[in-house]
C-alpha cells in the first residue's frame, strides 16, 4: 500500500516540553526516594502515559491522594490558582509544565479581566486546560456552539479567546456570531495554537491525495478529535484511532493509497510503527 504521512504531525513542542519535564523529574525524585506524581495524565495520550507510569510517576486526580512531602506534576493542560495554592497549604513540590500558550491564554483572561472585560472563552467546559483557565477570572463564560451564544449577557464589554486546540475556522464562526448581536466593544484575542492549526491545514491538503485516512491519537485528546472531525468534511473515509492495535484490514479494502496524520500528543514511534505496517499490506 502506498502511504503519505502529513507534512505535520505528532508532538508539539508544549507536549515535547512537557514529556521531558515530567521524565527527568521522575528520575530525579525517584533518585531521592521521594513519590512523584503527574495530576491528571501530562498529556493525552494512553501509551506515553504508560511509559512515565513506568519511570516512577503516578498518575493522580486530586492532590488528597498524593504521598506527604512527594512532588507534582502539572500537566501541560495547565492548573487553576487555586490548584496551586492547596498544593502549597499540603506541603507538596511543584513542577510546572503547562504549556508556554496555555499560560499565554491564563494571563490574557486575567488581564481581560482587569481591563473590565467579561470573559468569553469559545471551548469545550469539560477540557482540562479551560477548566484551569477558568480559575484567572471571575465570572468567566464558557461556550462552543451557535446555540450557546444566547447565554451571553445582552450587552457590555466582552474579551474573547479560544481554547487552544480549537480550529480558527471554528473560533472565527463564534466571534461573528457573538459579533453580530451588536455589542458595544469586543476585544478578540487569537488563543489558538499554531501547531493545532498547521496540523489541520497539512490534513486537509492531505485528503485531496488519498482515498482513506487515518487519524492516530488518544481518543480524549481534544486536538486530534477535532483533526478527525476536519479530515471527515472533507468526504474522505477517516478513522480516528490510537495506534496499531485498533487497526482493522477491512478499515483499507479496495484502497491503494492512504494517508496518516496524528495528533499533537501522538509520539514519533506510534506513528512510525503504524505506517511501517501499512506499507507492508
Amino acid at each position: 500500500m502506498n502511504v503519505l504521512v502529513a507534512r505535520k504531525l505528532g508532538f508539539c513542542f508544549g507536549v515535547r516540553e512537557a514529556i521531558k519535564l515530567a521524565e527527568h523529574t521522575a528520575a530525579e525524585r525517584r533518585a531521592q526516594g521521594r513519590a512523584v506524581h503527574s495530576l491528571g495524565p501530562v498529556i493525552h495520550n494512553r501509551q506515553v502515559v504508560a511509559r512515565l507510569t513506568e519511570q516512577g510517576l503516578q498518575t493522580i486526580e486530586s492532590l488528597a491522594e498524593a504521598s506527604a512531602g512527594g512532588t507534582v506534576v502539572i500537566r501541560s493542560h495547565g492548573v487553576s490558582p487555586e490548584v496551586v495554592e492547596e498544593a502549597a497549604r499540603r506541603g507538596l513540590e511543584i513542577v510546572d509544565a503547562t504549556c508556554v500558550l496555555v499560560k499565554r491564554a491564563q494571563e490574557i483572561v486575567r488581564q481581560l479581566h482587569r481591563e473590565g472585560y467579561r470573559v468569553v472563552i469559545i471551548g469545550d467546559p469539560q477540557h482540562p486546560e479551560v477548566q484551569g483557565v477558568l480559575g484567572y477570572a471571575p465570572g468567566v463564560i464558557v461556550i462552543d456552539s451557535a446555540e450557546e451564544v444566547d447565554r451571553l449577557p445582552e450587552g457590555g464589554r466582552l474579551g474573547i479567546l479560544s481554547q487552544t486546540t480549537h480550529s480558527a475556522e471554528h473560533f472565527g464562526r463564534m466571534v461573528g456570531l457573538i459579533a453580530a448581536r451588536g455589542y458595544p466593544e469586543l476585544k478578540v484575542v487569537n488563543t489558538i495554537c499554531n501547531a493545532t492549526t498547521e496540523r489541520q491545514e497539512a490534513a486537509v491538503e492531505l485528503c485531496k491525495q488519498v482515498g482513506v485516512m487515518f487519524v492516530l491519537g488518544g481518543h480524549h485528546s481534544a486536538n486530534t478529535n477535532r483533526l478527525a472531525e476536519i479530515c471527515r468534511e472533507t468526504g474522505v473515509p477517516t478513522f480516528h484511532i490510537e495506534g496499531l492495535e485498533e487497526f482493522r484490514t477491512e478499515m483499507v479494502v479496495d484502497q491503494t493509497t492512504a494517508g496518516v496524520t496524528a495528533g499533537a500528543s501522538t509520539p514519533d514511534w506510534v506513528i512510525e510503527q503504524f505506517v511501517r505496517h501499512l506499507e507492508k499490506l
